[in-house]
C-alpha cells in the first residue's frame, strides 16, 4: 500500500493497530466502535499480541505499547502511566479472608505472571519481587498464568490475589482492592508509529481519539 497521506480529505482507508492482549481485548476493543462511528471510512484491524510487531516492516501501522520503543525510526507519544494494585474477588475474600499486611499474603493464594519470552511490560511480576523483599514469599501457593487477561479472569473466578492494572480491574466493579496502600511500578503506555507515516491523517485522528478517551479513564 502506498504511504498513508489523505491531505485535506476526511481520513479513509485501512489502519492496522497492534497492542497487548489485555489492553487490546478490554479497554481498546470496547472503545474502538466510537472511533469507527466518528470516522466510518477508516477500516480498523486490531492485531492483539503480547509480542511486538515490527512497525518499520509494516507488520502494523500503529501500536499502543507498554514498553518504550527501541527502534530509532519510530515516533512515540506518551499516553499515560498505568497504575497497578492488588485485587481479589468477593468469592475469594469470603472463603480466605482479607490480608492485613504483606506478611499475611504468605497465607494466601497468589496469581502471578508465568514464564514467557514476550513479557507485556516491564516489572510484570513486581508482586513476587515485593514478597521476596519482605520475606513473605516462602510458603505461598502460587498460580502462574502467562497472560495478563488470563490473570484477570482467574481473579474473577476466585483463584487468588493478583497484581492487576487498574484499567483492567475496572472492567469488573465487583473486584476488591487488597492492601490499597501497596502500588506497583507505573507502566508507561506509548502511541507509536513509523516516521514515514508522520503525515497520516488516519493516525493523527486515532491518536487524538485515544488521548481523549484515556483522559476519561482512571489508570
Amino acid at each position: 500500500e502506498a504511504l498513508i497521506s489523505e491531505g485535506r480529505e476526511r481520513p479513509k482507508g485501512n489502519l492496522r493497530v497492534t497492542t497487548t492482549v489485555a489492553f487490546g481485548s478490554t479497554w481498546l476493543a470496547s472503545r474502538i466502535g466510537s472511533f469507527i462511528d466518528l470516522y466510518p471510512e477508516v477500516n480498523i484491524t486490531l492485531l492483539i499480541n503480547d509480542y511486538e510487531l515490527d512497525l518499520s516492516m509494516r507488520e502494523a501501522d500503529v501500536a499502543v505499547r507498554l514498553t518504550p520503543p527501541k527502534q530509532a525510526d519510530l515516533i512515540q507519544r506518551l499516553l499515560k502511566h498505568i497504575r497497578f494494585h492488588l485485587y481479589a474477588s468477593p468469592r475469594y475474600v469470603e472463603s480466605r479472608g482479607i490480608p492485613k499486611n504483606i506478611s499475611d499474603l504468605n497465607e494466601h493464594r497468589m496469581v502471578v505472571y508465568g514464564e514467557s519470552l514476550n513479557l507485556p511490560y516491564e516489572d510484570v511480576n513486581w508482586l513476587l519481587d515485593l514478597l521476596q523483599k519482605n520475606n513473605a514469599g516462602q510458603n505461598q501457593k502460587i498460580v502462574r498464568v502467562n497472560n495478563v487477561y488470563g490473570i484477570f479472569r482467574a481473579v474473577q473466578g476466585g483463584v487468588g490475589i493478583a497484581a492487576l492494572p487498574d484499567y483492567l480491574a475496572a472492567e469488573d466493579p465487583n473486584l476488591l482492592r487488597i492492601l490499597p496502600d501497596i502500588e506497583g511500578p507505573p507502566t508507561p503506555a506509548f502511541f507509536v508509529y513509523p516516521e514515514e507515516l508522520r503525515n497520516s491523517k488516519r493516525i493523527a485522528v486515532l491518536r487524538d481519539f485515544l488521548i481523549q478517551e484515556i483522559a476519561k479513564t482512571t489508570f
